[in-house]
């Protein structure tokens, strides 16, 4: 088994999903969290000056989506076959159009701005998203096949990170994703691991 060190910062944002895959998959890996003020100094070191990064046996990656990729397949949670692996691929890339348009409220320095803009997105950027993906989503609670994949784990974080920024539970009156959401948290690694990190 390879040696895996992840770093990020303290809080769940991007990295979330990597950590989660991880318990999912029953992974050990090196969970390095960094202090803002140490980024200016990190920075330079990476691959492309942004993080998460991921060191397996030395070797650095970056990219959010790269890394999730690497250890799903190692987790045996990226398709159980090439159609699957790319079902789940549109999953998980259709979620990236979805955090561009967070990070646009995040990112708004103008307070009355960014309440405007989550205004917006909670009540009709994010509703039209979820029904597109109750579709998607089965009877079964899973985006693909009938066994958990990092589409639902990557579902299931960026809902997490969104939760404490809207009024009210996103997922309500969605029952296939409201499945997916219990399925994910039912996974024994994740229940743990989700338990730590509620915890503190």
């Amino acid at each position: 088994m390879p040696s895996y060190k992840l770093t990020y910062f303290k809080h769940w944002g991007r990295a979330g999903v990597l950590r989660l895959l991880f318990a999912a998959g029953g992974i050990e890996f090196e969970d390095v969290r960094i202090e803002r003020e140490q980024w200016p100094e990190l920075k330079p070191k990476t691959p492309m000056g942004q993080i998460p990064i991921l060191e397996v046996d030395g070797t650095i990656i970056c990219q959010t989506k790269a890394i999730g990729r690497l250890i799903a397949k190692e987790a045996g949670l990226a398709g159980k076959t090439p159609l699957e692996a790319a079902q789940v691929d549109m999953i998980v890339d259709g979620l990236s159009d979805l955090q561009v348009k967070i990070v646009d409220f995040f990112i708004e320095k103008d307070e009355k701005k960014k309440q405007e803009k989550i205004k917006e997105f909670a009540e009709k950027t994010l509703p039209m998203f979820l029904d597109t993906y109750e579709k998607l989503a089965n009877s079964s609670g899973h985006f693909v096949g009938d066994a958990l994949t990092w589409a639902d784990v990557d579902f299931f974080s960026l809902m997490f990170f969104l939760k404490d920024h809207l009024p009210n539970d996103p997922l309500k009156g969605h029952v296939n994703l409201t499945k997916v959401r219990d399925n994910v948290t039912s996974n024994p690694g994740i229940a743990a691991w989700m338990e730590k990190e509620t915890s503190h």
